[in-house]
């Protein structure tokens, strides 16, 4: 099977396609034949060993416990393992590969019975929603519903997404207002436009506007860009306000991703892919994410969308 791997951290250059042996399933694992996979900040993160942490994970010097990177992917399952009962050859599923990572590959082994954190989440895919946006799901759509649950988000809430055109951002503003809330989107003057498509019932340009200044405070603030610190929102905050961000910890579970795929496939929320990049070309990927403008999703066709 063809894969790229990473065999020394660095630049996007460090990523190299190499023919391997397809993987064979454990007894707990599916087979699955990848359709489509991402490039999420947390790949490249992994990629850079950067933060620090990733290096005490993967290896000091060089990547030992993950060489194919990949954080989520949809495809088809090929081959079951033993006690496996939750899925059969030929289904559609969609997930999130854990810290095993291992979607940048024709075919990739999850975990069936996988809880998430070091083990994958998987889920069959609906027939409504294509391998492309069933891959776009797992990481940044449930990230933004329990980190907006986190925040306790309520009916008639007034919240502020931070970062509002990015992969977490455009799922956080829709999901936001699937419950009720009125929602202020922050994102830069060329995504204005989107994010209001996305159902914002008001949009700030972060290059124009100084949040501090326009006098309105919010029941939730989301930052889901990682770039607008609790003590920056203080003003902004009504009394009892509530402040989440993207880095803090959550439990994702298989019902999230039933839960979003669900709202995908009824068209209540819709994912927004940004570009598309063959596997061959996931140098050029991994350099366009880095420069952190990417709006929506990034996503890799490993089979030709139709194939």
């Amino acid at each position: 099977m063809k894969a790229v791997l990473f065999e020394n951290y660095g630049e996007p250059e460090v990523l190299k396609i190499r023919e391997l042996l397809k993987p064979s399933p454990k007894a707990d694992e599916i087979l699955v034949r990848v359709h489509a996979t991402t490039v999420t900040a947390g790949d490249v993160r992994m990629r850079r060993a950067d933060p620090f942490a990733a290096r005490l994970y993967n290896g000091l010097f060089k990547p030992k416990r993950v060489k194919i990177l990949g954080f989520e992917l949809a495809g088809v399952v090929e081959a079951t393992g033993a006690v496996v009962t939750r899925f059969s050859p030929g289904d559609p599923v969609f997930a999130y590969a854990g810290f095993g990572f291992g979607a940048y590959a024709e075919y990739a082994c999850l975990c069936a019975e996988g809880d998430g954190g070091q083990e994958s989440l998987v889920a069959i895919k609906p027939e409504g929603i294509t391998f492309e946006e069933a891959a776009a799901i797992p990481t940044g759509g449930t990230a933004a519903l329990n980190l907006l649950r986190k925040g306790r988000i309520a009916q008639g809430d007034k919240v502020l997404i931070n970062g509002a055109s990015g992969s977490v951002g455009t799922y956080a503003v829709q999901i936001a207002k699937h419950f009720g809330a009125h929602v202020t989107g922050v994102c830069s003057t060329k995504n204005l436009g989107l994010v209001k498509s996305l159902g914002a019932d008001q949009v700030i340009d972060y290059t124009q506007d100084m949040l501090a200044s326009n006098g309105l405070q919010y029941d939730l603030i989301f930052d889901a860009a990682g770039k607008l610190p609790k003590s920056k929102c203080k003003p902004l905050l009504s009394p009892g306000g509530r402040y989440v961000h993207v880095g803090m910890s959550r439990k994702d579970r298989i019902e999230d991703l039933d839960f979003l795929a669900s709202l995908v496939a009824r068209d209540e929320i819709r994912v927004v892919i940004g570009r598309r990049f063959s596997l061959d070309q996931l140098v050029d990927a991994h350099c366009f994410v880095e420069k952190g403008h990417k709006r929506g999703n990034v996503i890799v066709q490993v089979v030709e969308a139709g194939a």
